[in-house]
């Protein structure tokens, strides 16, 4: 990898994606990288607040609605077009999700650790609270230590695909009737004979569905959140 595309999808939620989006561009390196933060139909006002940031930072702003008519969630049309950008310069392509603020090293111990691994399709890092403990959606991995091959799906949260899996999978592939696709990539990575690590000792701050505060009620009211679920059609995996 000589270079890395760094993607974080929004929708609203500007005062998270800001620290989201300085910690990145405050991020170190091996190899040169370029960010883009893909507007997925955020308010007027947000839009204009997220291209005042994207001139203030320095990242790029791709606002979906010139793309596509389609409501949001468009995470598959995002992964569709950072992975054609992401190939055309042989680029990996490192998700940061806007609830997610990366440590200054955090990103770039990802691109080495997956570069020294030749059967590399995913690098996670695991994500933790302000406290330091780890929590969703990596709370399975308490307890493990160094650089882990996981037979799970590894979520998105913070989370490298190299270039090899990259051309070896074209997300045009993917279900359009979903609306995210972490599961989908993981699996299909290893039934193409990669593996997929999850960096422990990576770590990176997560404020769980920040983005989609509306997840939360899977914790607080079970039986609204699945009505949601099924009358919406929301969060389809």
């Amino acid at each position: 990898m000589n270079k890395i595309h760094i993607i974080t999808p929004v929708k609203d939620s500007i005062e998270l994606t800001r620290k989201t989006a300085e910690a990145v561009m405050a991020s170190r390196l091996p190899v040169p990288f370029t960010y883009t933060i893909y507007n997925d139909f955020s308010t007027p006002e947000n839009t204009a607040e997220l291209e005042r940031m994207s001139r203030e930072l320095g990242f790029r702003l791709v606002n979906l609605s010139e793309l596509t008519d389609h409501p949001s969630p468009n995470y598959r049309l995002t992964l569709i077009t950072a992975r054609r950008e992401a190939l055309a310069e042989g680029a990996g392509l490192l998700i940061v999700e806007s609830d997610v603020v990366v440590p200054e090293h955090a990103l770039g111990a990802l691109v080495a650790g997956a570069a020294g691994r030749g059967d590399c399709a995913l690098a996670a890092a695991v994500t933790v609270d302000e406290q330091g403990r780890i929590n969703y959606p990596y709370e399975f991995a308490e307890g493990k230590r160094g650089v882990v091959r996981e037979k799970k799906h590894l979520s998105f949260c913070c989370t490298l695909m190299t270039p090899p899996l990259l051309e070896a999978f074209d997300f045009e592939l993917l279900d359009p009737e979903k609306q995210w696709h972490d599961v989908t990539i993981s699996h299909m990575a290893l039934r193409k004979g990669f593996a997929n690590y999850l960096f422990t000792d990576v770590r990176v701050l997560h404020r769980p569905h920040g983005s989609r505060p509306w997840k939360l009620l899977k914790y607080q009211n079970k039986l609204k959140y699945y009505w949601l679920k099924i009358t919406k059609g929301r969060d389809k995996i």
